[in-house]
C-alpha cells in the first residue's frame, strides 16, 4: 500500500525530496516518454492512481506543496492538445498541456521526474483565465502548427548550448546588454498572444521574437529540463519581484531561438495589467 502522511498542514501527501545518486538520476526515454502519456491518461480520468506513482512523493501546484487529492490531477479533464519534452539525463519530463473546454479552459505545465522507473516528483503550474493573456484556444493553434520534430544527431546542439541559449534570453529582462541568439524566424508565444497574427502555422523571414521584454526584471530560482533530441529547454523559474510561478519553453534551430512559450501565473488578474484585445481576439 502506498504510504501517504500529513505534511506542512496538507491532508494526504508526503511533501519530500527524494535523493538520487547519479546513476539513478539517469533513465530511458522511452520510460519518460511513457510516464508522460500515463500523465495525461490520469488528467483525463482524474485519477493520479493511472500513473507508476512511487511510495513517497513529491507534489506541488504554482510551485508551492498541494494536495494530490485536492488538486488539478485529481479533476478529469480533457486535453485538447500537449507537447512533451523528455531529459533523460536528469530522469525528468514536461508536459505542456491545453484543455479547451469552454466551462473551464486551461493551460497546464507539468514536470515529472522518476527514480527506479516511478514517478517521485510532480509539479504543475496551472494558468486560466487570471492569468497572464490567458487564451487556451490560440494557445492550442498556434502551439500545434509549430514544428518541434525530433532533430537529425548532427544538428543537435549540446545540453551546454541549449541551457546557455535560455539563460541569455532570461537574462535579457534584467541586463539589456545581454546578447540573445535571436533567430530569424522567431516565433513567441505567451497566453493568447503570438508575435505573428499570420494565420497558425504561415511563417515568414520578418517574423521575430526579439519585440521587447520588461526592463529590470529577474527570472530566478532556474530549473532546467533538457530535451537535445528535439533541441529544446524549458526552465521553471520565479519570475520579477513578486515571483510569480513561471515556465519559459525554448526551441533552438542552428543555433539561435525559433519558438518561446511562456506560462506564467498572475498574483493578481492578468498580473495586474489591463486584458489585451489581440490576446483575447481568436487565432485566424
Amino acid at each position: 500500500m502506498r504510504k501517504y502522511l500529513p505534511a506542512l498542514g496538507l491532508p494526504l501527501f508526503v511533501m519530500l525530496a527524494v535523493p538520487a545518486s547519479a546513476e539513478e538520476a539517469t533513465c530511458a526515454r522511452a520510460a519518460l516518454s511513457q510516464a508522460a502519456e500515463a500523465y495525461v491518461e490520469a488528467q483525463l480520468a482524474g485519477d493520479p492512481e493511472r500513473m507508476a506513482l512511487a511510495e513517497t512523493l513529491t507534489y506541488r501546484e504554482q510551485m508551492a506543496p498541494a494536495s494530490l487529492r485536492d488538486g488539478i490531477l485529481a479533476r478529469p479533464l480533457v486535453i485538447a492538445f500537449h507537447r512533451t519534452l523528455l531529459d533523460p539525463q536528469t530522469c525528468q519530463g514536461f508536459i505542456e498541456a491545453v484543455v479547451t473546454d469552454p466551462a473551464h479552459p486551461y493551460v497546464l505545465g507539468t514536470r515529472l521526474k522518476l527514480s527506479g522507473g516511478k514517478v517521485t516528483e510532480i509539479e504543475t503550474l496551472i494558468t486560466d483565465s487570471d492569468d497572464w493573456l490567458f487564451n487556451a484556444g490560440n494557445t492550442m493553434r498556434y502551439s500545434q502548427a509549430e514544428h518541434w520534430d525530433v532533430v537529425s544527431p548532427e544538428d543537435r546542439a549540446s545540453r551546454d548550448a541549449l541551457i546557455a541559449a535560455a539563460n541569455a534570453y532570461l537574462d535579457h529582462f534584467a541586463d539589456k546588454s545581454i546578447p540573445v541568439p535571436w533567430g530569424q524566424p522567431c516565433a513567441r508565444l505567451e497566453g493568447g498572444l503570438y508575435t505573428t497574427r499570420r494565420a497558425p502555422g504561415v511563417v515568414t523571414q520578418d517574423d521575430s521574437c526579439n519585440v521587447g521584454v520588461p526592463e529590470n526584471t529577474h527570472l530566478v530560482d532556474r530549473r532546467y529540463i533538457v530535451d537535445e533530441d528535439m533541441n529544446a529547454v524549458v526552465v521553471l523559474l520565479a519570475f520579477g519581484k513578486n515571483r510569480q510561478p513561471d515556465s519559459h519553453m525554448f526551441r533552438v534551430e542552428n543555433g539561435k531561438l525559433r519558438y518561446v512559450h511562456t506560462i506564467t501565473v498572475c498574483r493578481t488578474p492578468n498580473c495586474g495589467f489591463p486584458p489585451h484585445p489581440v490576446a483575447d481576439a481568436p487565432a485566424t
